[in-house]
């Protein structure tokens, strides 16, 4: 049980810091976003993320604030996995949580 909770929290994180770092290049790069790579790879990371988050949204949500719908919704997954582990980890002692 443990290892499922360490993977759903690593995916989480990647997929977390994959879309922080995707807004901030974007912001750095403004138009020329398109052409940067290291943007197109975050972007690749992020987008199963995304495409999931506009499923799940409402329709008038705007399509360009759906990357921060899915920041969102992945943040609130990554609070509810940390719980997880922490309970987890008080049942089976610290110790072997390590």
């Amino acid at each position: 049980m443990l290892t499922l909770i360490l993977a759903l929290k690593a995916v989480t994180e990647i997929a977390l810091l994959a879309l922080l770092g995707q807004g901030l290049v974007g912001v750095l790069s403004g138009q020329g976003r398109a052409g940067n790579p290291f943007y197109r790879v975050l972007q690749a990371v992020g987008q199963p993320f995304v495409s999931l988050a506009r499923r799940l949204s409402p329709r008038w949500v705007v399509d360009r604030h759906v990357p921060l719908v899915a920041f969102v919704l992945l943040a609130w997954a990554w609070v509810a996995v940390t719980m997880a582990k922490v309970s987890v980890c008080v049942q089976i002692g610290v110790e072997q949580c390590r």
